[in-house]
């Protein structure tokens, strides 16, 4: 039941997010990939604790949902291996390792962390390999970060 409410606030929480901004998905055919980049710091601290994320200003979580839309009209998460790369403005490279978090209902999504700066800007390239398509599914995307 904890891990049910944290995940509700979590998701409550990026939903947010998404609908203050762009809508930021991509549709590759029959799957649609949500993503978001924010601050740690913005978690609240009970949903940091309870899926092991170091609540920080000086860090961002990225948040990667695979769907596919065929099976419903907001789509059921599927597994898929999920690769991020960053870069930011003066050419420093991260890969963000990125993890599954599977929840009760079949929910499926993919979190990783980076540390940030304050006005940082950085570019990510997500590679999504869901399981039994052939070949993977590439997006991009910029996202400046405020830690102040």
């Amino acid at each position: 039941m904890h891990r049910l409410l944290s995940l509700l606030l979590f998701s409550s929480l990026l939903l947010q997010f998404n609908t203050c901004f762009a809508q930021q998905s991509e549709t590759f055919g029959k799957y649609a990939i949500h993503y978001n980049a924010i601050n740690a710091n913005l978690l609240p601290a009970q949903v940091a604790q309870g899926y092991g994320i170091k609540r920080s200003s000086s860090r961002a979580v990225i948040n990667i949902t695979v769907l596919d839309k065929s099976t419903s009209e907001y789509g059921t998460p599927v597994h898929a291996t999920v690769t991020t790369n960053s870069i930011n403005l003066t050419g420093q490279r991260r890969t963000v390792e990125m993890r599954a978090i599977e929840e009760g209902e079949g929910a499926v999504y993919y979190i990783g962390e980076l540390p940030i700066a304050n006005m940082e800007t950085y570019n990510f390239t997500v590679s999504v390999q869901v399981e039994g398509e052939p070949k993977p599914f590439e997006l991009s995307f910029r996202q400046q970060f405020y830690t102040d």
